[in-house]
C-alpha cells in the first residue's frame, strides 16, 4: 500500500511538471512599428506571438495625447475602412489594416496578445495577463497635385509590315501646389519604377514622349520628396490597345508530350486574355473540360500548356486574344502533333531505299545472265569455221578439173 502511495505521487508530480515544462508564456515575434502617413494613403500594422498556448490577440486604439483611454478595434470599424485579419497556428500572427487615412486616425496603436486562461476574467488586471506592443501612426494633410489628365493613344492602322506612322509627342505635367513641409525634389515613376534622368529640384516637372507607342502606354506618377514628410504623388494614365509584340507561330511535338504556346503584349490597361481553338471554319473557346488545358495568364503575358497531346484533337490553329477598354488585338499559332512511329521515320526511309536498290541489282543480273551464256559458248566457233573449209576445199577441186 505504501509502495503504490509512492508511485502515484510520482506520476502527479511528472504531470505537474510536464505541463509546467510545456507551458510558455506569450512573447512577441514581430511588433508593430511607428510610422508617418498622408491622409488618403493606406497602412498596416503586423503582430506576431509565440507561446503554448497559442496566445490570443487583440488590436486597441488611443487617440493622440490620450494614452490612457483605450479603446477596442474591430473589423469593419470607421465604416469598414478598419481591416483586422488573424490566424491561429503554432504562432498567432494578425494584420491591422486601416485605408483612406484622415487625420483623426492619428494616434496609438496597440497589439495585445495573452494565453492566461483567465485573460478575460473582469476581476483580472489586463497589465498583469495582457502583453503589449505600440505603434504610433502620424497622419499628415497630403499635399494638393494639378497633374494632367489621362492620355489616350491611337490605335496605329495596318501597315502590312511597313512602320507605322509616327504619332505626335505628348508632354505629362505635374505641379506641386500646396505643401506643409519643405519640398526636396521630385522624379518620374513608370508602372512602379523610377525612370531614369528624371529627378528636379523644381516644383513644376514633366516628362515628354517624344513618339510615343504601345509600349510606352503605361502608369505614370509624378513624385514628390520632402524633408520631413512622406513622399506625395500623382497618377496619369497614358492608354493604348494591346499590340502583341511576341507569340509561338509554331510548335512541333510528339504525341503523348506537352506543348506549350504563349502570347506577349503591350499597351495599358492590362489585358484581358482568351485563348481559341479553329474547329471547322469556326473557333472555339478553350475550357479545362478534358484537364488538359491550362492556361495562365500575368498583365501582358499567356501561357497555354497542353499536357498528353493526342493525335487526333490537338493539332491546329490556335488563336490569343489581349482586349483592354481601348481595343483588341489577336496573333495565331500552329500545333503539329506527330506520331509515336516519328522518331523511326528516316530510319524505315534508310531501309526502304535499301531495298529498291536490291530488288534493282537482282532483276539486272537476272536480265544479263542469257547473254553471258552465249558468248561464252566454245563449241559455235569452231563449227563455222569447218563449213567455211568445206566449201573451200570444193572450190579447189572444181579448179582442178
Amino acid at each position: 500500500m505504501h509502495l503504490n502511495a509512492v508511485l502515484l505521487s510520482v506520476v502527479l508530480f511528472g504531470n505537474l511538471m510536464l505541463q509546467y515544462v510545456s507551458a510558455q508564456n506569450a512573447g512577441f515575434v514581430k511588433s508593430p512599428m511607428s510610422e508617418t502617413k498622408l491622409t488618403g494613403d493606406t497602412f498596416e500594422l503586423y503582430c506576431d506571438v509565440v507561446g503554448n498556448p497559442t496566445p490570443e490577440i487583440q488590436w486597441w486604439y488611443s487617440e493622440v495625447n490620450r494614452a490612457d483611454s483605450f479603446k477596442q478595434l474591430w473589423d469593419g470599424a470607421r465604416k469598414r475602412r478598419v481591416s483586422i485579419n488573424t490566424a491561429y497556428g503554432t504562432n498567432g500572427v494578425s494584420v491591422l489594416g486601416i485605408t483612406q487615412l484622415k487625420l483623426e486616425d492619428a494616434g496609438t496603436y496597440e497589439c495585445r496578445a495573452s494565453n492566461d486562461p483567465k485573460r478575460n476574467e473582469f476581476r483580472q488586471n489586463p497589465a498583469m495577463t495582457w502583453i503589449r506592443a505600440q505603434a504610433t501612426i502620424s497622419v499628415l494633410q497630403k499635399p494638393r497635385i494639378n497633374s494632367s489628365d489621362q492620355v489616350i493613344l491611337p490605335t496605329p492602322p495596318e501597315t502590312h509590315g511597313m512602320p507605322p506612322p509616327a504619332l505626335p509627342p505628348v508632354i505629362l505635367l505635374c505641379n506641386l501646389t500646396t505643401a506643409h513641409n519643405t519640398h526636396r525634389s521630385s522624379f518620374w515613376m513608370k508602372n512602379g519604377e523610377e525612370i531614369d534622368n528624371t529627378r528636379r529640384e523644381t516644383t513644376n516637372t514633366e516628362h515628354k514622349l517624344n513618339k510615343p507607342r504601345a509600349e510606352d502606354a503605361g502608369e505614370y506618377m509624378c513624385v514628390y520628396t520632402f524633408d520631413m514628410a512622406p513622399n506625395a504623388n500623382a497618377t496619369i494614365e497614358v492608354k493604348a490597345a494591346p499590340l502583341i509584340v511576341g507569340h509561338k507561330r509554331s510548335e512541333n511535338k510528339n504525341e503523348g508530350e506537352n506543348a506549350m504556346l504563349y502570347c506577349k503584349s503591350v499597351g495599358y490597361p492590362y489585358p484581358v486574355w482568351v485563348w481559341r481553338k479553329k474547329v471547322a471554319e469556326s473557333w472555339v473557346d478553350i475550357d479545362n473540360s478534358t484537364g488538359r488545358f491550362f492556361i495562365t495568364s500575368r498583365d501582358s503575358y499567356s501561357e497555354l500548356n497542353v499536357i498528353n497531346l493526342d493525335i487526333t484533337t490537338d493539332p491546329g490553329l490556335y488563336m490569343c486574344n489581349a482586349t483592354n477598354t481601348i481595343g483588341h488585338k489577336s496573333s495565331t499559332s500552329i500545333l503539329r502533333v506527330r506520331s509515336h512511329l516519328a522518331p523511326l521515320w528516316p530510319f524505315l526511309g534508310v531501309l526502304a531505299e535499301i531495298l529498291i536498290l536490291v530488288v534493282i541489282i537482282v532483276v539486272y543480273e537476272k536480265r544479263k545472265k542469257p547473254d553471258e551464256v552465249q558468248d561464252d559458248d566454245e563449241p559455235a566457233g569452231p563449227m563455222k569455221n569447218s563449213t567455211n573449209n568445206h566449201k573451200d576445199k570444193k572450190v579447189r577441186q572444181r579448179n582442178t578439173n
